[in-house]
């Protein structure tokens, strides 16, 4: 009964020695109908997610999410980051807490006419919030 007791506390302490693991969600909101724009937003966040991170999102560190708020699950989500329309979001998730990052102007500005900066940007905050 003694070795079982020292080997369970040696595990447990292993346990909680492991650094807190860090999940990164990059949360695209939009409606039924969309402008050139908001497809930009849309194509170019999930191309530099699932290009440029995609040994993160096999690891489950890095997630892209869509979200047509115009559907009752969708619009229930919407309402949870008080979004009313076409929205990005790059949301921080470190030992259960949630930090939200609001990119949808540096979006609007960037990702139609400006990709390569909208990109760059994008994958900045996500490499900044991964540390």
């Amino acid at each position: 009964m003694c070795i079982f007791g020292a080997a369970f506390a040696q595990q447990k302490k292993a346990v909680k020695m492991a650094a807190p693991k860090t999940t990164v969600e990059v949360m695209y909101f939009h409606g039924k109908q969309r402008c050139p724009t908001c497809i930009a937003i849309g194509d170019n966040s999930m191309d530099v997610v699932n290009k440029d991170f995609s040994k993160q999102v096999k690891a489950g560190s890095v997630k892209f999410k869509e979200i047509d708020i115009s559907t009752p699950e969708g619009e229930k989500i919407a309402d949870k980051y008080r979004v009313t329309w076409s929205s990005l979001f790059v949301n921080q998730w470190k030992n259960g807490k949630e930090k939200r990052y609001d990119m949808t102007r540096f979006g609007f500005e960037n990702a139609r006419n400006n990709t390569p900066a909208f990109r760059a940007g994008l994958k900045s905050k996500i490499n900044q919030l991964l540390e």
